[in-house]
C-alpha cells in the first residue's frame, strides 16, 4: 500500500486565474479535499475547469475535531489528502494546524504546495521593512483584551502584521494609535491582488481617518516596529502605564521601560508618580 499523504494547498487570495498548475492538479486528483467552506471549494473548481475525482468534505473550526481523526484514517489507508481553505494559505489564521499535529503525530507525511500568502504579500507592497517580522494574526474581538494586547506590542521592534475584519478596522486603527502613537508607520491593505486592490500607507492616526468612511473587502495591516530610542516622555509614560495596568509595580515598570527605551529613570519615575496621583 502507498503511504497517504497530506498536502495543505494554498489558494488564489485575489483571481483564479492566478491558481498554479500544481494546484488545479491536485485538486482533480486527491481521494479527499477537505474545504473550509465547500461551496467555495465547488466554485473554484468550476471556474479553474476542473473535475474532482475525490470526495469534497468540509473542514473548519466547527468540526475539526471530528474531522481529523478521518482523514488520518484516510491517509493511513493510503489515500491523499488536499487541505484548502477559502483564500490563502491552510494554518495562516485557517483550519490546519490540529490535522498537521495529528498527521505528524500518527507518523504520516505532511507536504505543502507553493502559493499565495496575504501575509507575504502585504510586507512585500506596504514599503515597511521587512528584514525582521511578526505575524499578530487576528486580535480579540473584544476592546479591553485587544487594547492589553496592543499595549503589549508598544515595544516589538519588528514590523507587525495583522489581520482584522472590515468592519473592525476603524476600531483597531483607534486602539492601535492609542498603544503604539499617532505617528507610527502603518500600510493597511485591502483586497490585495484583487481588482479593487487599495494600499493606504501613512501614520495610524492618518489611517484611521481614512477608516472612518468605511472599508469593504479583506484586510491585512501591517505596522512599523518601535525605535525605541525615538519615543517621546508621554510616549514612554504610556509603556509605563500599560504595565502598571497589567499588575507590575510602578518601580519595576520604570525600570524595565527606561532600559528598554534609555529613558532617564529619575525623570520617568517622578512623572509616573504624577500621572498615578492625577488618576487618582
Amino acid at each position: 500500500m502507498s503511504e497517504g499523504v497530506l498536502i495543505l494547498a494554498a489558494t488564489p487570495i485575489g483571481s483564479s486565474r492566478d491558481a498554479s498548475e500544481s494546484l488545479r492538479t491536485l485538486l482533480a486528483d486527491a481521494d479527499i479535499v477537505a474545504a473550509e467552506d465547500t461551496r467555495k471549494a465547488v466554485t473554484l473548481l468550476r471556474r479553474l475547469d476542473v473535475t474532482a475525482r475525490g470526495r469534497i468534505v468540509s473542514y473548519f473550526e466547527g468540526n475539526e475535531a471530528e474531522r481529523t481523526p478521518e482523514l488520518v484514517a484516510a491517509a493511513q489507508a493510503g489515500q491523499t489528502v488536499a487541505l484548502v481553505t477559502d483564500a490563502g494559505m491552510p494554518s495562516v489564521s485557517d483550519p490546519g494546524y490540529r490535522v498537521v499535529t495529528a498527521f505528524l503525530e500518527a507518523g504520516l507525511r505532511v507536504t505543502a504546495l507553493p502559493g499565495p500568502s496575504a501575509v507575504l504579500t502585504a510586507l512585500a507592497v506596504s514599503g515597511l521593512p521587512v528584514d525582521r517580522f511578526c505575524f499578530e494574526g487576528f486580535l480579540p474581538r473584544k476592546g479591553g483584551e485587544r487594547r492589553r494586547r496592543l499595549d503589549a506590542l508598544a515595544t516589538e521592534e519588528r514590523t507587525m502584521v495583522f489581520f482584522e475584519a472590515p468592519h473592525r478596522l476603524e476600531e483597531f486603527l483607534a486602539d492601535a494609535t492609542g498603544a503604539l502613537g499617532e505617528g507610527r508607520r502603518v500600510a493597511v491593505c485591502r483586497e490585495l491582488t484583487k481588482p479593487h486592490e487599495e494600499v493606504f500607507r501613512g501614520t495610524l492616526a492618518e489611517a484611521r481617518g481614512w477608516a472612518a468612511a468605511g472599508v469593504r473587502g479583506e484586510v491585512t495591516v501591517v505596522v512599523d516596529g518601535a525605535k525605541l530610542e525615538d519615543l517621546s516622555p508621554d510616549e514612554a509614560l504610556g509603556l509605563v502605564r500599560a504595565r502598571i495596568a497589567d499588575g507590575m509595580k510602578l518601580s519595576a515598570a520604570v525600570a524595565e521601560v527606561a532600559a528598554l527605551t534609555g529613558a532617564r529613570r529619575k525623570e520617568l519615575y517622578a512623572a509616573a508618580v504624577a500621572d498615578k496621583e492625577g488618576r487618582g
